[in-house]
C-alpha cells in the first residue's frame, strides 16, 4: 500500500478545511504525511513528525532564519530525504495542494502525482513570482487533477487530461447541531440580536468596505466574524459598536456559534483572489439551516443563487436589504421550504461521497502502474 506525501501551503492547525478532510479520510487506508511549509526559528535545521491520528502524519521541516529561498528549498528536500529513509517511505503517491512544493520533493519515484487545486493560488495576495511556472511544471507531472470548484475546472481542464471538478463538500452531521438551540459561547453571549455571522479566514478576499457600509446602514444588525486575519493589517478591519471580531475558533466549536446567528454572510470582495473560489462555508450554512447573503461569488451563484438557496447581492443597499429578508423570513413557511430545498442537496454530497470519488479515480492511477521503490513496514506505523 503506497504512502502519500501531501505537500499543502496550509498548515494543519489553521482552519480545517478541504486538505484536513481529504487526508484524514486517505489516512484510513494508508499512512498519510502532511508536509508543512518551513518554519523559521533558532537552532540545527531538522524536521519535526508528530502524530495526528492512526495513519496521519504531519511532519514540519524547521529552518534557520534568513536562509536563502533556494538554499531552504534544499535544506528542507534533504529532511524529507532522511524522513523518507527514516520512515521507509516507499513508491509514495505525491499529493500536491501547492505548486511551490515541486522544490521540496525528495529523492523518490512517485507511483502517482495528484494536483489537488483548491484555489487559484496565484492570484493570492503575496504569491511567489514563481507559481505560474510551478504549476505549469506540476501540470506536466501530474497524473490527476482535481478542482476545488467549478469555476476551477473550466479554468484548469484544457491544461491536463484528466481534470475533474470536486468542489468543496461538508460535514452536514457536524453543522446540522446548529439547528437546534445551543448555548451561547462566552464571548458571543452578550451580543445582541439579530446577529450576521461569518466564519473563515479574513484576507484579502473580504470586502471591508462593504462590512463597514453595512455596519453603518443597519446599526442594530450586529456582524460577528469568526475566524483568523492573514495578510491584511488589522488596522484595516472596520471598528464600529455593532462589529465583532471574535478571533479562531476550533472547528467543532462552529455549530455552538452559528446556532445563535440570525443570518449567515459572505461579503466577499470581488477580485482575483476571489474570481475562482467556492467557498467550503456555502453548504456548512445551509447545513446549519441559515438563510445565506453572499456577493456574486461565481460558484456561488451557480448554483445556490440560481436555486434560491442563497441571496446574491453586491451592492452596499443591496445587501443590506438582503440580510433583511433573510431574517425577516426565518419562522416562516418560506424558511421551512428552504430548509428542505437545502437538505435535498445536502443530500448528494459529503467529504466521504467527495474522498470515496477521488479514491477510485486514484486507484484506476495506480492500478495501471507496478510498485516500485523501498520497502514500506506496515500501515500506520513510523519507524525512528
Amino acid at each position: 500500500m503506497s504512502d502519500v506525501l501531501c505537500f499543502s501551503h496550509l498548515r494543519w492547525g489553521f482552519v480545517f478545511q478541504r486538505p484536513n478532510h481529504l487526508m484524514s479520510r486517505c489516512a484510513r487506508g494508508r499512512r498519510v504525511f502532511f508536509v508543512e511549509e518551513p518554519i523559521f526559528d533558532a537552532g540545527a535545521p531538522r524536521i519535526d513528525v508528530d502524530h495526528i491520528q492512526d495513519g496521519l502524519h504531519l511532519a514540519v521541516p524547521h529552518l534557520r532564519p534568513r536562509t536563502p529561498d533556494g538554499l531552504a528549498e534544499e535544506t528542507a528536500r534533504l529532511l524529507l530525504d532522511d524522513l523518507v529513509e527514516r520512515a521507509r517511505i516507499r513508491d509514495p503517491i505525491l499529493w500536491f495542494y501547492t505548486p511551490m512544493a515541486l522544490a521540496l520533493v525528495p529523492e523518490v519515484r512517485p507511483r502517482g502525482v495528484v494536483y489537488d487545486c483548491m484555489d487559484e493560488l496565484a492570484s493570492f495576495a503575496g504569491a511567489p513570482p514563481a507559481m505560474r511556472d510551478r504549476e505549469r511544471e506540476l501540470f506536466q507531472r501530474a497524473d490527476l487533477v482535481f478542482t476545488g470548484g467549478h469555476g476551477l475546472y473550466e479554468a484548469k481542464r484544457a491544461l491536463h487530461p484528466r481534470v475533474h471538478a470536486f468542489p468543496s463538500s461538508v460535514d452536514a452531521a457536524l453543522f446540522v447541531k446548529a439547528r437546534a438551540p445551543l448555548p451561547d459561547p462566552d464571548d458571543q453571549r452578550a451580543i445582541p440580536r439579530p446577529r450576521a455571522g461569518f466564519f473563515g479566514v479574513i484576507d484579502e478576499r473580504m470586502d471591508l468596505d462593504l462590512v463597514r457600509s453595512l455596519a453603518e446602514a443597519r446599526p442594530n444588525v450586529q456582524l460577528v466574524f469568526i475566524g483568523p486575519v492573514a495578510k491584511i493589517d488589522h488596522a484595516r478591519l472596520p471598528r464600529l459598536p455593532n462589529i465583532h471580531w471574535l478571533g479562531p475558533k476550533q472547528y467543532e466549536e462552529l455549530p455552538s456559534y452559528i446556532a445563535g446567528w440570525d443570518v449567515a454572510i459572505m461579503p466577499f470582495a470581488r477580485n482575483d483572489a476571489t474570481a475562482l473560489i467556492s467557498p467550503t462555508k456555502t453548504l456548512e450554512y445551509l447545513a446549519a439551516g441559515k438563510q445565506v447573503v453572499s456577493t456574486s461569488i461565481r460558484d456561488v451563484v451557480r448554483p445556490y443563487g440560481e436555486r434560491a438557496l442563497v441571496r446574491i447581492a453586491d451592492e452596499p443597499f443591496a445587501f443590506a436589504k438582503a440580510v433583511d429578508a433573510a431574517i425577516a423570513e426565518n419562522g416562516t413557511d418560506a424558511s421551512d421550504a428552504h430548509r428542505a430545498a437545502c437538505d435535498a442537496v445536502l443530500a448528494e454530497t459529503s467529504w466521504d461521497t467527495t474522498w470515496a470519488q477521488m479514491k477510485a479515480l486514484l486507484e484506476q492511477v495506480l492500478g495501471a502502474r507496478p510498485g516500485r521503490g523501498r520497502a514500506t513496514p506496515a500501515a500506520g506505523s513510523l519507524s525512528g
